[in-house]
């Protein structure tokens, strides 16, 4: 099966970028002992966040799962993220999504049923 293994997120502040995802999505995140690279836990699939990467804003769209749009984007604005695009229905029952920068400027989505 070719499925996603892991997941790098360009991190370079890599102490705001475990704060920002920790309090927001409740994410495990390990940081190595040299400081240099953490690694995440989402609950299905991991990754890591590098500091050496550089943020990308025309590269893949990364989607997580939320229960509630209206709320998970306030947590993401409190947490220093900024709102790109407001709760949009995709249609054809197919849920709805948003978009945000995280605190370092990466472009990623959440996305909920309702």
């Amino acid at each position: 099966m070719n499925k996603f293994c892991h997941i790098e997120i360009p991190a370079p502040d890599l102490e705001k970028t475990v704060k920002f995802y920790t309090d927001v999505f409740d994410w495990e995140v390990e940081v190595l002992k040299n400081g240099n690279y953490a690694f995440f836990k989402d609950g299905l699939v991991g990754g890591g966040f590098d500091p050496d990467m550089k943020v990308s804003k025309g590269g893949p769209n990364l989607v997580i799962e939320c229960d509630d749009i209206p709320t998970k984007m306030a947590e993401i604005i409190a947490a220093g993220g900024k709102q790109t695009l407001p709760k949009t229905e995709i249609g054809d029952d197919m849920g709805f999504y948003a978009s945000f920068l995280d605190v370092n400027g990466n472009r990623l989505s959440i996305w909920s049923k309702n």
